[in-house]
């Protein structure tokens, strides 16, 4: 039996990586240029299959792509030109810059830092121009490099305990996350990036799954040195962080093999050498899943939300009608993303806001949420300039459909304060605040209920990237002072943590309208 029913591990490792005003001053950490690693991972001696270049024009709407999804039951399977869109558009490299010293390459999702420490692998029975097997994803080549032939998915769905989805998806992608490419800059605090960064990729490979016509289903609770085995990574440098069931048939897969043999394939080191944070990977080994027992004990039972009625003054969401609603479809705003590097401080519209929050939070379709809907994370805001808003700060009443006022008055201060003492979100229109409990969380999923909450974290400040671009809006995700975040909200927020960052606004190198 593993450790993951003992949250002293998630709590230990959340408090030792807080931030504060005094730990950034006590505590500085530089880049060491040099030793910057990889970008990628590289497998020297497979040659990648080149998967095919033109985007699919969908035509579906980025905003219905982001709040909708397929029902579980359709039966549908993806060709390679649908996996080669699924993968260009959540890890894909969409553009390049160039600095002095080299090249920057910016990919679909938004990631801490620029340095997307996210891998992405398959495991798929025989589809259309694609053979069954595990393989790699290659963003630079826009390839995949296979691991295994043949069919797999029977040890992904015993892995899982026999997960329905997992059961009869043609295709899963598997996520994991290297250590060593985001603490380069972030240390210890990095295994809270991997769910931010995991959660914006897969805010995306939602999003187009939904438009591409395939049921997906986000799976968190397996057994994870089986996922590790059949990858073959090494566990003390990358590890599995989520599982992304897509698709419908309805044949079960083969068994799986009664041994899965290592592979022993070559790869490009990252850096010259790597510093170890220990903290994450104990953190990992203390949210992993040994037995079946523990993974079918995973499932649903998602602890609930109960907010006191609003107490304040109180604003109804208006969100824009079907008429004013932007019809961008999503591959066309997804490609046009960026994380925003300066707010104008113009305002924006009560329906857009209203817009951005109602479409964000309809729902991840996830195997540790249950009921459909269900939520972990609260979200709370501090807004500078919202038309028909009085500037304050506000709790959002997602059932309810309503924002309370908190307080009022000019936070702009306040927000950039909080946010690491970045201009970013003091000039944005608004900030958005993801704060979660964790004590009923760690009490009903155990450590793994930490990488839900952050995984969930990203997902939905993913999908509010998606929102505010598809308005023509921009947006940034960021760091904070922990603490200080939950004292600025409570007593409303008295003992819940701080989890994520959104900022929401016009950039200053567009126009607003």
């Amino acid at each position: 039996m593993s450790d993951n029913r003992n949250p002293e591990a998630a709590w230990a490792y959340h408090d030792a990586t807080k931030h504060s005003y005094t730990s950034i001053r006590t505590e500085p950490h530089f880049m060491d240029w040099p030793n910057q690693p990889l970008p990628f991972k590289i497998y020297p001696t497979l040659e990648p299959m080149r998967l095919p270049g033109e985007v699919r024009q969908t035509g579906v709407a980025a905003l219905s792509a982001i709040s909708e999804s397929i029902p579980a039951h359709t039966n549908a399977s993806p060709d390679l030109e649908a996996v080669a869109q699924l993968l260009y558009l959540s890890a894909g490299i969409t553009r390049k810059r160039k600095y002095p010293g080299g090249e920057i390459y910016f990919r679909a999702a938004a990631c801490t830092g620029a340095l997307y420490e996210v891998e992405l692998y398959l495991v798929c029975c025989r589809l259309a121009n694609l053979g069954a097997g595990v393989y790699h994803f290659a963003p630079a080549e826009f390839g995949l490099r296979r691991l295994r032939a043949g069919d797999y998915r029977g040890v992904l769905l015993e892995a899982t305990g026999g997960e329905p989805a997992i059961a009869h998806a043609p295709l899963t992608i598997i996520c994991t996350c290297t250590y060593w490419r985001n603490a380069c800059k972030y240390q210890a605090r990095s295994y809270r990036h991997f769910g931010w960064d995991n959660g914006t990729l897969l805010a995306n490979l939602l999003a187009v799954a939904t438009a591409l016509g395939l049921p997906a289903r986000l799976i968190c609770g397996f057994a994870d040195r089986s996922v590790n085995c059949l990858l073959d990574v090494d566990p003390q440098r990358e590890v599995a962080l989520s599982l992304a069931a897509l698709g419908h048939v309805v044949a079960l897969p083969p068994p799986s093999p009664a041994q899965i043999s290592p592979l022993r394939l070559e790869t490009v080191p990252l850096s010259q050498r790597e510093v170890d944070y220990p903290l994450m990977r104990e953190m990992h080994a203390a949210s992993s899943l040994d037995s079946l027992a523990e993974v079918e004990a995973w499932r649903g039972q998602t602890p609930m939300t109960n907010f006191p009625p609003p107490a304040g003054p109180i604003v109804r969401l208006t969100p824009l009608s079907d008429a004013d609603m932007p019809r961008d479809p999503i591959e066309q705003v997804i490609r046009r993303r960026g994380s925003t590097r300066k707010f104008a401080r113009s305002a924006v519209t009560l329906p857009q806001l209203s817009t951005l929050l109602d479409r964000a939070t309809r729902g991840v379709p996830a195997d540790f949420l249950d009921p459909p809907g269900a939520q972990l994370n609260d979200l709370y805001l501090i807004v500078h300039a919202v038309e028909g808003l009085s500037p304050g700060a506000y709790v959002f009443h997602r059932s309810l459909g309503l924002l309370e006022c908190l307080k009022q008055g000019n936070f702009r201060t306040d927000a950039g304060y909080l946010g690491l003492e970045q201009e970013l979100p003091a000039d944005a229109a608004l900030a958005v605040f993801f704060l979660a409990d964790l004590r009923p969380i760690l009490q009903r999923f155990g450590n793994r209920g930490y990488r839900a909450v952050q995984l969930e974290a990203g997902i939905l400040g993913g999908k509010l990237y998606l929102a505010a671009y598809s308005q023509r809006l921009g947006a940034t995700g960021l760091t904070f002072f922990d603490d200080d975040v939950t004292r600025f909200f409570s007593p409303h927020a008295r003992g819940k943590s701080a989890i994520f960052l959104v900022a929401v606004g016009h950039s200053a190198r567009q126009k607003p309208g």
